[in-house]
């Protein structure tokens, strides 16, 4: 599914979609999330600045040396004040991101880092790229957001190929949980919403107009099986949706108790369990709690929490 960046600072942006095959991904040497720090500016505020660092569960951090860290504009020159995209996978693995030499990369622990083709995306600025990976690193999506219309390109990591594109008008939230299929969504007609599943060769599977329960309440995310998402509706009663995009129907609402926090990412990380990611952002800290769910039942396990980066300007959180 996918992995996603947090402005601290400003809006938050989605992220990835993990997989449904998550054996025991989070342990001492994979990748919480990745950072990069917040300088003073001289009119008061404050921007991006060095590179970024791949903060550990271990609680080590790891400078990502040839990774570009403040984003570069469409002519090769810096933007001073928006942080280049990245994204690190759902297991922890990989981390996807630009080189300084301005080329695509994913970099795996412990291995190799494989660097795209100077081609694979147009040129457009750093800083409207947003990078999804799957679950276990194997697919990248690349969201380009700039004024002239580009799909979303999807690759696979190992070889750098492309393998398929979604169509530019279509908002690209993340894959599915084995990384097969991405979700996505778009303003069809008499102001609705659709979501429509998209094979990673760029092929629509599905199309679906959801409920208000579903569409009004993202961000949604897509299960291994291409057709099931979750989605959670905040309130009095706070529930996990299921909605079955081929059969066009709710399939479950399972009242659940969370912790306290925002929700940042939401991913399926088995066959019946979603992974939440809650923020909160206090007056000295920034807090992240994770949270696995059962949609059989809805029982709700806290599987992590820590704290972020105090001088943290941006980051990209580890999806499921």
């Amino acid at each position: 599914m996918r992995t996603r960046i947090l402005a601290v600072l400003a809006a938050v942006l989605v992220a990835g979609v993990p997989s449904a095959a998550h054996a025991e991904p989070h342990h001492h040497d994979s990748i919480r999330y990745a950072s990069i720090k917040s300088c003073a500016d001289k009119d008061g505020g404050s921007r991006p600045c060095g590179g970024w660092r791949l903060v550990m569960h271990s609680g080590e951090q790891s400078p990502l040396n040839d990774a570009q860290g403040v984003a570069l504009d469409a002519k090769g020159k810096s933007s001073r004040y928006n942080p280049a995209a990245i994204a690190v996978s759902g297991d922890g693995q990989r981390v996807a991101y630009f080189t300084k030499s301005g080329r695509l990369a994913v970099r795996t622990l412990g291995g190799g880092v494989k660097v795209f083709a100077a081609n694979a995306l147009p040129k457009v600025a750093q800083y409207d790229v947003t990078l999804l990976l799957s679950d276990d690193g194997g697919r990248l999506a690349a969201v380009i957001g700039s004024e002239k219309p580009a799909g979303t390109r999807i690759f696979d990591t190992a070889t750098g190929a492309q393998l398929g594109t979604v169509p530019a008008d279509l908002k690209v939230a993340g894959f599915s949980g084995d990384g097969d299929e991405v979700l996505a969504s778009v303003e069809a007609d008499e102001a609705v919403t659709d979501l429509v599943v998209y094979s990673d060769e760029g092929e629509e599977l599905v199309r679906a107009t959801p409920p208000q329960l579903v569409a009004s309440n993202g961000p949604q995310a897509l299960a291994a099986d291409g057709r099931t998402a979750a989605n959670v509706v905040a309130g009095a009663r706070t529930e996990l949706v299921t909605y079955d995009l081929a059969g066009d129907q709710v399939t479950g609402r399972k009242k659940i108790k969370l912790p306290a926090g925002d929700i940042h990412m939401i991913d399926w990380t088995g066959d019946t369990q979603v992974t939440l990611h809650l923020i909160r952002r206090l007056s000295d800290s920034t807090r992240m709690t994770i949270v696995q769910i059962d949609t059989g039942t809805g029982t709700v396990k806290v599987r992590d929490r820590y704290t972020l980066l105090k001088d943290t300007f941006f980051f990209a959180a580890c999806g499921g």
